[in-house]
């Protein structure tokens, strides 16, 4: 037997122990700096409707590789070799992805999906001792068989599918993937999932989005060394400081609690729904906003913004809004409640693009700014009198 050849994991611990972070994962999570630096890059300047359809649809692959990894690491608390061998080949594959966003659609598709189908046996190799636990726990066989190892051999043949047609190929892989994953409901799961460490983990890819965004602004302001760049900047550090206080504070307590609550499968159908698929939406909003940010930033001496920014802009906060208005219903929240502060938060940016070409730049991010901070104190005002009820 190799120095590989570990035994396999055992479940994970009980939810009360306390858990954090490894370095490991923090490692991992550096590829995605570059992957959200390349998305947002493409949405800069005046990006068209097609420029956005790239950008979701080139975000969403590695995004849900993300997820998998991450779900995988909060269920088997592993630091094998054979463990960090796999986490550490799953970044490389996220990195080559990352290098072929900018020509994803073009020369450089091959090895986007080549990148993709590798992530996918590293998924294969995480789940794979779950099969040999005893029973009860032991993961049926053909899941990972099927959800990885059958998706990794028909990712690496849609590698070499001559463009247009790989797209609607690569469109169906995924589409069968989510299908695979929403009828297994939850079954054969071998653990549950540790909530302090999951929301944790989906806390710091916000950051990372978020960061980018700053970095963005920084960067932006060397191209534009003005006060109108630096007004425009200034508003848009607010806005992004209004969004990091509002999710860290209300967001991740409330997914606490509802996780919390939750049976061993509830919570893997919450882990799924919330930080799988609505958390795409949101990080995918904050990079939008993030290149619309810059675009401001260069563009503030200009008479308005260009059509593209004000979407990935004030769209991007709308978005944001209306995923976290569907990550409250998801945990059960009142339609009517939820509807008090999502709309108004959908609604003002939306106002905001139909009025942008009569407004200045920093008129445009004055506004959504204002709207973020408004929505931050509101937050505040409804948590004061319901969170403290949900925690007892």
């Amino acid at each position: 037997m190799s120095t590989l050849d570990t035994p396999a994991p055992s479940p994970a611990p009980a939810p009360e122990a306390e858990r954090h972070a490894g370095w490991l994962e923090l490692f991992f999570d550096l590829v995605f700096v570059a992957f959200v630096a390349q998305l947002s890059h493409s949405l800069h300047g005046d990006p068209s409707w097609h420029d956005f359809g790239v950008f979701l649809a080139l975000y969403f692959p590695p995004w849900w590789m993300w997820a998998n990894l991450t779900v995988s690491a909060n269920l088997f608390q592993d630091d094998s070799p054979r463990r960090r061998l796999a986490m550490l080949a799953a970044m490389l594959c996220l990195a080559v992805m990352a290098a072929a966003v900018p020509e994803a659609t073009g020369d450089r598709g091959t090895a986007y999906a080549l990148g993709y189908a590798g992530t996918r046996l590293v998924l294969l190799a995480l789940w794979w001792p779950a099969t040999r636990y005893p029973a009860p726990h032991a993961l049926p066989r053909w899941r990972p068989l099927t959800y990885c190892l059958l998706f990794a051999v028909l990712w690496a043949g849609a590698a070499f599918v001559p463009a247009p047609w790989r797209y609607p190929v690569w469109a169906a892989l995924l589409a069968a993937e989510m299908l695979l994953l929403l009828t297994a409901r939850g079954r054969g799961v071998p653990a549950r999932v540790h909530t302090g460490h999951l929301v944790e983990r989906v806390g710091l890819f916000v950051i990372i989005v978020l960061g980018e965004s700053v970095l963005g602004l920084i960067t932006a302001t060397d191209e534009a060394w003005t006060a109108a760049a630096a007004l425009v900047a200034l508003l848009g550090f607010l806005l992004l400081a209004a969004l990091w206080w509002s999710y860290f504070d209300f967001a991740t307590t409330a997914a606490e609690i509802n996780f919390a609550a939750a049976t061993p499968r509830q919570a893997y159908l919450l882990a799924r729904d919330v930080g799988g698929f609505l958390h795409f939406f949101v990080t995918a909003a904050v990079i939008s906003m993030a290149a619309g940010l810059s675009t401001a930033v260069e563009d503030s001496g200009h008479d308005h913004l260009p059509h593209g920014a004000v979407w990935a802009l004030a769209g991007g906060l709308a978005l944001y809004h209306a995923a976290h208005g569907a990550i409250s219903l998801r945990f059960g929240g009142s339609p009517a409640r939820t509807a008090t502060w999502a709309l108004p938060g959908i609604a003002v940016p939306l106002l905001v693009v139909l009025v942008a070409d009569a407004l200045p730049p920093w008129a445009v991010v004055l506004l959504l700014a204002a709207e973020a901070i408004g929505h931050l104190a509101y937050a505040k005002r409804l948590a004061r009198r319901t969170l403290p009820t949900a925690a007892a």
